[in-house]
């Protein structure tokens, strides 16, 4: 069986988000700020709006924070427009294509300047600045100043999950940094533009909300065509209790001793509590393995030694080893990802609009 729903590039998935809001009859909203694609085309996060203009309930689903990671997120973002259900009228489901366009169009998990924007997120007496521990001893390793080119990556690797184990190490090194503007996982040095046109807009066009369910598709940690739903709340606090009750057992925390994630500084929850208030917001990452984490990190370590030591195209094997790394070219993992993404866009429509 095949799996349609999934594009070959950013532009194609742009285009085919385009059009199938306009055939549902939704609102488009583009923001911009002067980003080009490979071919010269205009780069932008496009919001489909289906619904009340001025809604009390709400389903925000966005795709694509982390750029290579969005091909997965688009998929599931035009399944579930051409599934929509008619809405109540004090309803709207917001659909957020591809938070990071720099990233998936140039196969990159970063944004223009490098930034992971899942780490870019800090409040406002929060300070750009710091790392965590011993994520300076691990830079030269992390981050050679050098185009790839096989350098005993993975017998460090092991030695290293030997010595610190595999939950520490995974914390230290994808935690979140704020030091090494070339490096891994770096936050950046401000809040970058296209999250903060996207936080405007929040602002502006969600105040008459009274709740949200949020849900941010990822891909890359746990097992192959699994999800694991992650909780940005601490486990036991009431919001993670929430989540539990509305979601299950698929529903995990960031603590890196008790799931396939870890704790970040900066996270996209941080903007949408910033831009909605007093809102009540449920906020879940649905997240899709794809790779052993070893594997996955390799292929962001070359692709980020290519982007700075090396002119490459798309064509690069370390470019397109990347995007394998967070999007299976199997069948069977995207029909995985279809099934699970319709199953939990469904529960969260019933959550939020209930019988209707």
């Amino acid at each position: 069986m095949a799996t349609p729903y999934f594009s070959d590039d950013y532009a194609t998935a742009r285009g085919r988000f385009r059009a199938a809001v306009d055939r549902l009859g939704g609102r488009l909203h583009t923001l911009t700020w002067g980003l080009k694609g490979p071919h010269g085309e205009m780069l932008a996060i496009d919001i489909a709006w289906l619904g009340a203009d001025r809604p009390r309930r709400v389903l925000l689903h966005s795709s694509g924070l982390h750029g290579v990671e969005g091909f997965a997120g688009s998929a599931i973002q035009l399944q579930l427009i051409d599934e929509l259900p008619q809405l109540p009228e004090d309803g709207a489901v917001v659909i957020v294509h591809v938070l990071n366009p720099y990233g998936m169009a140039w196969l990159r998990r970063v944004n223009e300047h490098n930034v992971d924007l899942n780490r870019n997120f800090l409040a406002p007496d929060e300070a750009y600045v710091g790392a965590p521990s011993g994520y300076a001893r691990l830079n030269q390793w992390l981050n050679p100043e050098s185009p790839p080119r096989r350098d005993g990556f993975f017998t460090r690797a092991i030695a290293l999950i030997t010595k610190y184990g595999m939950p520490m190490l995974k914390q230290t090194i994808v935690g979140g940094q704020y030091d090494f503007p070339r490096g891994l996982f770096y936050g950046g040095a401000r809040l970058q533009e296209g999250p903060r046109l996207y936080q405007t807009f929040l602002e502006e066009r969600l105040d008459s909300a009274e709740r949200v369910l949020a849900i941010d598709v990822h891909t890359g940690l746990g097992k192959s065509g699994r999800d694991t739903l992650l909780a940005a709340s601490e486990e036991g606090s009431v919001a993670y209790q929430r989540l539990r009750e509305m979601f299950g057992d698929h529903v995990s925390s960031f603590d890196p001793e008790a799931s396939v994630a870890y704790a970040i500084r900066g996270g996209y929850p941080s903007l949408l509590s910033r831009a909605l208030g007093d809102v009540q917001v449920d906020f879940i990452t649905q997240e899709f393995g794809t790779y052993p984490a070893i594997r996955v990190l390799h292929a962001l370590r070359e692709e980020n030694r290519c982007h700075h030591y090396v002119n490459v195209d798309l064509n690069h094997p370390a470019k397109q080893r990347l995007k394998e790394a967070f999007c299976r070219d199997n069948n069977p993992w995207r029909r995985a990802v279809l099934s699970r993404g319709a199953v939990l866009t469904r529960q969260a429509m019933r959550i939020v609009f209930g019988d209707y």
